[in-house]
């Protein structure tokens, strides 16, 4: 029995680990209190191999996963078939309070790793007061993942979706 189409598209560790660095936007989705789902688009870091973004605290991301911690995430990017790469993780939301016990520290953490991602040149010596200002009122978002789903087309050899 020959290799399954999911199968020869799959990424590996390491190129899953050079796409994320490529990316920029994060598509994040959780659930609303009806079992809708709430999707938006962050900036994100990748903390200890995790996804790691922040937001405001009295957003309606974290007021949705204090109530369901369920979450998923994706990363994309192709405008060809034969182009198309993702990936989508799904886990659980670990959050981190600037208020809550430990909290600061790992908000500001967070901060840091979003921050060297996205802002790369604030100097130095004004790096920590944008660190404090970003992280005033958020809660950071760690993800906890329990399924890994990857793909990469351009590993087809150019066949198409009806595979020609």
């Amino acid at each position: 029995m020959g290799e399954s189409r999911r199968d020869r598209i799959r990424m590996n560790n390491e190129e899953l680990a050079a796409f994320i660095a490529d990316q920029k936007s994060l598509q994040v989705a959780c659930h609303d209190r009806d079992g809708a789902i709430h999707l938006s688009t962050l900036w994100f870091a990748m903390v200890e191999d995790r996804f790691a973004f922040g937001t405001y605290t009295k957003s309606q991301k974290i007021v949705n996963l204090k109530r369901d911690d369920r979450i998923t995430v994706l990363l994309e990017d192709g405008t060809k078939y034969d182009q198309l790469r993702g990936a989508m993780i799904r886990g659980r939301a670990v959050l981190h309070a600037e208020d809550g016990a430990g909290g600061a520290d790992e908000v500001r953490r967070v901060a840091r790793a979003v921050m060297r991602r996205y802002e790369p040149d604030i100097p130095e010596e004004h790096f920590e007061g944008a660190v404090g200002l970003w992280a005033a009122k958020r809660t950071v978002v760690i993800v906890e993942p329990e399924k890994v789903i990857t793909w990469d087309h351009s590993k087809l050899g150019g066949a198409g979706p009806y595979g020609y």
